[in-house]
This record gives structure tokens, sequence and C-alpha cells, in this order.
């Protein structure tokens, strides 16, 4: 007879609680409030719910071996498994089912007061508007109209920046869970290896002169050493300018990348870059316990120096190479022509091209050091070569050498590498970056088709090792299925202490980023993303939602097709499985059917999805795969497959398909990245940002003023693009949210701000010129709504300060960056964009350099470089303009008869707060210790006497007033 606890009693102490049965269950099962329900699942499965915290009452009960019930649920004192599952409780215990990830909401006590802020300043914007429109400057109307449009325009593009940070969260992964779920032994897995889905890793480079090889070696030895399954990894470079340096500088990264991959996987290194990891500044031994690790530690060292000097040296060697086998070539054609009797042959083999040889003796197939036709830049063979064969699925052990290192007992092997340079000839829009991305694409699902992409630039190198697997937490953790994309925040090396520039851009990946987390995920930006692969092909997600009313406050599920039926309808090319959906309102949300000729392309879509499902573990798992279906080893790659892969990344391959339009890289802006993820969201998919405790990737940026504003340019320029473009947030599905539109379409419209923005920044010059003001009189009322505005802007500033981590002095950059970048390369950004839009002009942009300093006793001298560019003639008039204003305001005042010193000084603050903005651009002019440039002194000149003219000429001195 089963005696069980009451209900209702709220002592649940083990003593209280355990009570003898032997058979049956409580007649009370729907009543009872706490349950632990044994529910079959899939493959024989266990859900456990309630469990508790502080103390684990079931475990302590069954570890005691006493009989007793809870709820409804109870269990005999014996180990007989459970005749439903067949799953006996210690299993049930050992192992219940643990999701892989957790989100958690900022602190009510930060997050409230922040919203409560911006409804405040919300208000009183609007009240203070009205109170402008009611109250307008009569002796200056066009400085009050000027004014208030700006004011008008700065108060939307605020709303516009602050509703999607109002629900910002943190998120945090269980790496213990992940290795439990998919690498422990179990039934499914006998052997314990790994059932993790593939990964293949992106790194994109075009030109050697401005992206160094040793810079691209060392990413590329970072991935090679990554914590992730071997056989798992596949690597591919793409190296758009088809270079015999970059191709050779890789083979020497893999040569080295045997020594140095078993060393890190030995001593546990972090970082795994090389290079950065000798410049660290702590001590090396720090934490580490093998007692050969010091001389490891130098063997190593010497071993990366004289890698550093083969690829310096590279250079020369190639040259020499070529010169040599050129040379032979010339003395045989000349043998040739002397066996003539004509002199034809003497006379073609003058004009023999100088080739580009490779270290085998054959012709490199890229481009040469002396183009010629077929090997030039935008003319040349597609390459695929493989720099290191396809894993095997079981270890592979090291051994001791005397001559070497002792790599007894650690794994040796390194992942699949494959250097790839697409084909390209004349007459073809290759598309650039985009264009290079989606050609890996089609070569990697040929040669691997690992269900995820990890996308780097060449000089972003895997920091954290254990980066991948904790973006494979979200995709394999329950509801994966529906993430089309991990973002993982850019860090970056080599910035100026003081971060002049604001090239950190923390208010940005810190703020906006994890707030647009709360909503559909964060915006895709170019490096440090995972995708599923499945998502780039263009289909939607197995499970979305649409979203209705004026807020989007409504929502229902999507009527889409599941990823089989999707799969099928492309497979047969029917259009009868799509014809059962209603009519979709946007274009985005059919299926992709032109994906090229490659059947072989065609079928691992199938592969690449399924391998992509999470594992189907729980019942509230859907659309999963079952345990163990990743164990089989990877098969060997054999000529028809390479040879298929060459075919798919031919310049043609595209013509006729979808590639650029619906699938893959999306084409047609410069920043391809924010439109790609754009229409991910738009589809219904969502994202996920993943800031990991230690940074996921580092990476380098510009620290000199030109090159940082030229980057700038050409970010601002995509975002007119997209406004400008089906791409506008205005023409987005039902399937994007509300908040989320409204983020994407501050992307495009960010950039006219800088039109309002310089207007106003010359509004303090001049107010001091003409000695008006904005407003009729600086009275109680005005000063009162500018001390609201400012209070709430700060107090908001400092809770976002609290919820995302971020400094006082980056925020601080962060604005003034903003000043100089609005009222240069964003303004710009507009004229290019219009320029393109109404004259159709194209737009080039220069590749930015990731070449480090040359000095090497100071890291920072590129920050003191002074580059004239066109880009800083609108900041410096605005500082010459107000510092000139200053002056002859303050003259005016003085020696006036009636002084107005409230106006005066409403001007020399509104003045003093623009230059305060300026100052980092200004300093940047100065060169090192003040050395400032011949041509700034120019400009500055040109610049004081046009304004002073030109101010002369509209308002000429009063010969009758009186002084």
């Amino acid at each position: 007879m089963a005696a069980a606890t009451s209900s209702g009693s709220n002592d649940r102490s083990p003593k209280k609680t355990a009570r003898r049965t032997t058979s049956g269950r409580s007649g009370s099962d729907e009543e009872s409030d706490r349950q632990v329900p044994l529910s079959k699942g899939s493959h024989k499965t266990l859900s456990l719910k309630n469990q508790p915290t502080d103390f684990e009452q079931q475990r302590w009960l069954f570890e005691s071996k006493g009989r007793y019930g809870i709820g409804n649920a109870c269990w005999q004192d014996d180990d007989n498994k459970d005749p439903k599952t067949g799953t006996s409780f210690a299993q049930f215990m050992d192992k219940p089912w643990k999701p892989l990830t957790r989100k958690t909401s900022v602190p009510a006590s930060v997050l409230s007061p922040y919203r409560v802020l911006v409804a405040i300043r919300l208000v009183t914007q609007f009240f203070f508007l009205s109170w402008r429109f009611q109250n307008p400057n009569l002796d200056a109307m066009w400085l009050w109209g000027i004014s208030i449009t700006c004011e008008i325009w700065f108060a939307i593009s605020w709303l516009l920046d602050q509703l999607p940070k109002l629900n910002p969260i943190n998120r945090a992964t269980d790496l213990v869970a992940l290795k439990d779920k998919f690498e422990s032994v179990s039934p499914d897995n006998p052997k314990g290896r790994s059932d993790l889905p593939g990964v293949d890793v992106f790194i994109s480079t075009a030109d050697p002169d401005k992206e160094p090889p040793l810079v691209t070696a060392n990413t590329i030895l970072s991935i090679l050493a990554v914590e992730y399954p071997i056989e798992k990894v596949s690597i591919y470079i793409s190296d758009d300018g088809g270079a015999i340096l970059t191709f050779e500088a890789m083979a020497e990264a893999v040569n080295f990348g045997n020594l140095w991959v078993p060393f890190c996987r030995k001593h546990n290194i972090e970082p795994r870059n090389p290079d950065s990891y000798f410049q660290l500044k702590t001590d090396p031994t720090k934490n580490k316990k093998r007692p050969d690790f010091v001389k490891d530690h130098r063997w190593i060292k010497r071993e990366y120096d004289e890698f550093k000097v083969r690829i310096n040296g590279l250079p020369d060697v190639i040259k020499k190479r070529c010169e040599r086998y050129n040379y032979k070539e010339e003395k045989k054609d000349n043998n040739l022509s002397r066996q003539k009797s004509d002199g034809s042959a003497a006379g073609e083999a003058d004009q023999n091209p100088k080739a580009t040889w490779m270290a085998d003796g054959t012709h490199w197939p890229g481009t040469w050091l002396n183009p010629v036709a077929d090997h030039k830049k935008g003319d040349h063979a597609g390459i695929i070569q493989l720099m290191s064969k396809v894993p095997e699925i079981e270890p592979v052990m090291g051994i001791h050498d005397e001559g070497k290192l002792d790599f007894t007992g650690v794994d040796i092997r390194l992942p699949m590498f494959v250097y790839v340079s697409r084909e390209k000839r004349p007459g073809y829009d290759h598309e650039k970056k985009a264009g290079a991305m989606n050609s890996l694409v089609r070569a990697s699902a040929i040669l691997s088709n690992g269900p995820f992409i990890l996308n780097l630039d060449c000089d972003h190198y895997i920091n954290n090792t254990m980066a991948i697997r904790e973006g494979m937490c979200f995709m394999m953790d329950r509801g994966g299925d529906r993430i089309c994309y991990i973002q993982f925040p850019q860090r970056f090396e080599g910035i100026d202490p003081s971060d002049r520039y604001a090239n950190h851009n923390t208010v940005f990946f810190d703020g906006n980023m994890r707030a647009l987390d709360g909503l559909q995920g964060p915006v895709y930006v170019g490096t440090g993303c995972m995708f599923r692969r499945y998502a780039l092909y263009g289909f939607s997600p197995p499970r979305a939602t649409e979203y209705s009313g004026i807020v989007g406050q409504k929502k229902k599920p999507a009527a889409t097709l599941s990823p089989s039926d999707s799969l099928q309808a492309v497979r047969r090319q029917d259009n009868e499985l799509e014809n059962r959906l209603p009519i979709e309102d946007h274009p985005d949300l059919n299926l992709p059917k032109k994906f090229g000729n490659s059947t072989m392309f065609v079928d691992s879509i199938a592969v690449a999805e399924y391998q992509g499902r999470p594992l189907a573990d729980h019942v509230s798992v859907k659309n999963g795969r079952p345990p163990g279906a990743l164990l089989q080893p990877r098969p060997p790659l054999d000529a028809p497959t390479v040879a298929e892969a060459i075919g798919v990344i031919s310049c043609w391959y595209e013509e006729n398909t979808e590639w650029g339009e619906r699938i893959g890289w999306i084409y047609g802006s410069v920043t391809e990245d924010v439109v790609t993820g754009y229409r991910m969201h738009n589809r219904g998919w969502r994202s996920i940002y993943c800031i990991t405790k230690r940074d996921a990737f580092r990476g380098t940026a510009p620290i000199n003023l030109t090159d940082r504003l030229h980057q700038v340019l050409r970010w601002a320029t995509g975002s007119v693009e997209i406004f400008f473009s089906k791409n506008n947030a205005f023409l987005a599905s039902s399937r994007l949210k509300f908040l989320q539109r409204i983020a994407y379409l501050n992307v495009g419209i960010y950039p006219f701000t800088s039109i309002f923005l310089v207007a106003y920044l010359f509004l303090p010059a001049l107010c001091m010129f003409t000695g008006q003001f904005i407003v009729p009189n600086i009275d109680a009322t005005f000063l009162t709504y500018l001390l609201v505005m400012t209070l709430t802007l700060c107090l908001i500033s400092l809770l976002e300060v609290k919820w995302s981590g971020i400094a006082l002095e980056e925020w601080w950059r962060n604005e003034q960056f903003w000043a100089i970048g609005g009222s240069s390369a964003h303004l710009a950004a507009v004229i290019q964009g219009l320029l393109k839009v109404t004259a159709g002009i194209e737009i080039s942009f220069t590749l930015t350099s990731k070449s480090a300093s040359e000095d090497e006793d100071d890291i920072y001298a590129d920050l003191y470089v002074v580059k004239w560019s066109s880009l800083f003639v609108m900041p410096l008039t605005i500082c010459i303009t107000n510092i000139i204003a200053l002056i002859m305001g303050t003259a005016r005042t003085l020696f006036s008869v009636i002084p107005q010193w409230n106006k005066l000084v409403g001007g020399a603050f509104f003045s003093f707060w623009v230059l305060a903005h300026m100052y980092p651009f200004m300093k940047g002019l100065m060169g090192r210790k003040g050395k400032v440039t011949t041509i700034i002194y120019v400009w500055t000149g040109i610049l004081s006497i046009t304004v002073s003219l030109l101010w002369i000429t509209i308002s000429p001195p009063d010969d009758n007033a009186k002084v």
C-alpha cells in the first residue's frame, strides 16, 4: 500500500516526505502540485522537472536505498528499469537533460530606471520642441528655422537609436553539458567519438601588399590549433588576388603548424596565434606544470623566428626562382632558334613572357609577377589546392624526437586546409568580397559540407580556443534550428591606450548589439560570425512567426514548409508543394531554387540541413536528429570531387542563378554583411550575440585618422545604398519584429544625420557672428528644459554604461568621434550615395591596410602620421569658424555700448561644446609633438581668410555705428 505525502503540505524535508510504498501510484495524480513525471521520449530519455537546487532530495533518498514517493511519482528500492521507458532511476538521475545555454536579463534595478528615464526624456523633448515652436526668434528667423529643423531630426534619430535598446539581455553557455551530450560514451556512442557537426572556417584575403602574409599565416595557425574535433574542422582561404606569395606563405604556415599545433595542445597555450602569444607581457610559465615547458617554449620560439624569416624572405625567393627558370626557358628557346634556318623562332622567343614559377617547376596558374593575359588580377584560372589532407578519424599520437619536441601522447593531426582562388575573367562582375565568399560556400559544400560556417577576416585570429564550442552551444540547444548565425563581438589589438578615434567601438559592440540580442538578434558585421549553412542558402526557418499590428503586438505562426518539403521542392524544381502555402507578401519568403547546374552541390544541401539539427534528446526538441548520427568518418577526397569544386568556382557558374540575390552573401552593396544578415532576419530567422569571458576573436583596426575615416566612409556609404535599395527596412516582411525593423531602419538612416549635424555645428559660430541666438532670450524656461534634457541624457548614458559594461571614457570617445565622423565621412557618404542613385556613378574603395607600423620603437607611430584627405575639409572648417567666431563675438561684446552678455555666454558655451567634440580631430592634425604639416597651415589660412571675407561681405560694418 502506498502512503503518499499530502499534496498540500508545505513541509517537504526528506524525513517527512519519505514514506514506504509497495505498489501502485496515488489516486490524486492530477491534483498534486509537485510532480516528477517519467515521460517517454524519442530515444527513451526522461525529463526532470522542478529539480531542487540547494538540496538534491531525490538523490539523497535514492542513495539511502529508501523507498519513497513524491506526489504521484514513486520508485522501488531496487535497480529495475522502468517498464515503459527502459531506463533505470540511476540513469535518470545521473544524466538529466540539461540546456546548453541560458539567458539572463539585466537586473531590474538598472533596467527599470533606464526605461523610465528614456520615457522622461522623450516627454521632455516633446514639450521642449512645442515650446520652441511657440517662441520663435523674430529677429533671427533663419537661425531659429535651422536650429528647430536640426533639433527635430536629432529627436527622431535619438528615438530610432534608443528604442531597440530597451531590452538588453545576457547569455551564458555550458561547455560541460555540450561535452556530455556529444562526446561522452553512451549506448549510441560506445567509443566516445564526437557527435558534433562539422564547421567550415572561411578566411578572405585579396592583396598581400596590404594584408601581409605573415598576419594571415598567424590567423591560420590559430585556427589549426582550435579546440574542436579535428576531423570536424575544415579551413578555406580565399585569395582573391591569386598571388603566389600568399599561396607559398600558407604552405609555410602548414609546415610550421605541424610543430606549433601539438605544442599548443601539449601545454594548453592561449592564445594560439604565435605572434600574439610571444608578445604577451605576462610570465609564460604561469600555471604551467610540465617540467619540459621551458625547453619546449625556448625551442618553439626559435622555430617561430625562423618561420618569420622564411615568410619575410619569400618575395626574394620567388623572384630568384622565376629568374632562374625564365633564364633556362630563354636559353632553351635560343637553342631551338639556332637550329632553324629562318629567324622567326628567335623573334617569337624574344616575345615570350616572363612567367611566374612554382617550386615544382610549373607555371603558377594565378597572377604573375609580370602580368600578362590569363595571369593578371581579374584574369586568371581558378585554383584549389589541399594544403593539409583530410585527417583520420582516430587520434594520431606523436612520438619522442630527440631533435625536436616530445609529442608523446599528443594528437598531432591537423584539420583539412584548402587554398582557393576563384576564376576571374574580363567582362564578369566578380562582386568583390561577397562573390569570393559565395565561391567558398560552393567549393566547401563539395569538399567538406560542414553545416556551419565561421567567417573571419585575415587579420582576425581565434583568441579563445573554445569559441567554436561556445557558438555551437546555441546552435545545438533546444530551438537552435531557428538560429541563422552567431555573431561574436569584434575586439582589436594595437589600439592606442587613449583610443583617440574610438576604434574599439565598445558602445556599439557592448551596447547596441547586446540590446539587439533581446529582440530578433544582432546584425551581421562582417567577421567573427558563425552561420548555419542552410540559412545562407535562402531557406526560411522551420518555425517562423509573423507580427502584425501597429507595433507588431500581434503574432501568429507563419505558414512555412518543413525543411524536408522545401528541399524536395528544390530538388525536383516542383512548385506544387510551394503552391500549398498562401501567397507571400514579400519576395524574400519564396523558396530559393536556382542554385546552378551542379547536382553534387544541390544534393549536399539536404545533408547540411540534417547534420545541423540539434540533438533529439528531449521531447521538447523539435526538428532534431538522433544521437550518433555524425559518428561516421568523412570519406577521402577523390579527383572527380575536386574537379566538381573547381567547376563551382568558375566565373560563369552564377549566370542564371539566384546567387547574390537570394542565396549566399547578397550583392549590390559595399556593406554586404549587413544586407546578408537583414535578409535572414526578414525570413524569420533569429541570431544570437555570444560574448565570451575570454575574447573569442581579436583583430587589428586602423589607428591613423585618415584610414579610420575612410573605413567609416565605406560603412556609411553602404548604409546609404541600403536606404535607397529594396533592402530598406520600410519594405521588410511581416516576420521582422517591430523594434528589429526600427534598428535596421536606423542603419540606413544614420548617415543622413550628418546634414543636420554639420548645420548645427556651425550654429554657435553664426550666433557669435550675428550677436543673435536660437531663442529670443535665454530665460529660465529655456535653461530648465536644457538642464532636464542634459541630466536625463547623462543618467541614461550612465545606466547604459552600467548594463553594457563599457567605461565612461569609451562612451565620451564615441561621442567625440560621432561628431568627427558625422561631419566628414558620413556627409561624404550621403553625397556619394546620392550620386550613385541619381547619376549611376559607381563607388570604389581601397582595401584597408592591415600592415603594422614599420617603426619598431613606437608601435603607435601610425597614429601621428598626417595623410591629407578631402574628408578633413569640413571638420577643419567647423573648427576654424568656431574659433574665429569666439574671437569676434568676444570683441564685439567687449566694445559694444550695450553688451549682451547672455547671448555671448550662450554662443560661447555651444562653441566650446563643438570644439570639445572636435578635440581628437585637431590633435590628430598636430602630428607628433605639435609638428603640424605644411598643408594644414595652408588650409587653415585659406579657410580663415575665406570665412572672414565671407562674413564681411554678408554683414559689412556700419560706419554710423557708435562704439
